[in-house]
């Protein structure tokens, strides 16, 4: 069986909200003064290890207005890969190659496509997917590369539902920027 795989840049107090300062977000990028060759390495290596993007229609509509335009080893990994859009609001993901648009039944979607031959799927940005993803168990892998910045606010990557959830470090790395990659597995 497939994991699905949440990648996200996340600040010390758990905000993902817009790291590049995507929508004028108030805080502007704030990952940008961390940016180094070793988490770039980092990020490559994860995306080739993956075959299937699992997008919400928000971070669907920022990477395929961004990617088709790029090239490169990453841009071509992400052009080339199979995406999965959740949207209730989205008429069609043929706004980027391989894309696909799942509107309806999307816990049992995602457990269908985990069942599906390949390597692991990975959801990045889609805060609003990652919690649902989160609350019906369906997520076996956060990797969090933390930043050395608190904003006091913005889109959490965990919702504040009051549920618990126990989960295992299963690897941490510094970057020499100060950043962490920590990895947690479900417990």
């Amino acid at each position: 069986m497939r994991k699905i795989v949440v990648t996200e840049f996340v600040t010390l107090d758990g905000v993902m909200e817009a790291p590049r300062g995507e929508n004028d977000f108030r805080h502007g990028p704030w990952t940008m003064d961390y940016a180094d060759d070793e988490g770039f390495k980092y990020k490559l290596g994860e995306v080739l290890e993956h075959d299937t993007l699992l997008l919400g229609r928000r971070t669907y509509e920022g990477f395929s207005a961004a990617w088709p335009e790029r090239s490169g080893e990453f841009a071509d990994k992400m052009n080339d890969m199979e995406k999965v859009v959740v949207s209730t609001t989205l008429d069609d993901a043929n706004g980027w190659n391989n894309s696909r648009l799942v509107k309806e039944n999307v816990a049992e979607e995602v457990a269908a496509l985990k069942e599906r031959p390949g390597q692991d799927i990975l959801i990045a940005g889609s805060a609003t997917l990652v919690h649902f993803l989160t609350a019906h168990d369906l997520i076996d892998e956060y990797r969090l590369m933390v930043f050395p910045v608190v904003l006091g606010g913005g889109k959490r990557i965990f919702a504040d539902d009051g549920a618990r959830k126990n989960l295992r470090l299963a690897s941490s790395r510094q970057l020499g920027s100060g950043s962490l990659i920590l990895v947690y597995e479900r417990a």
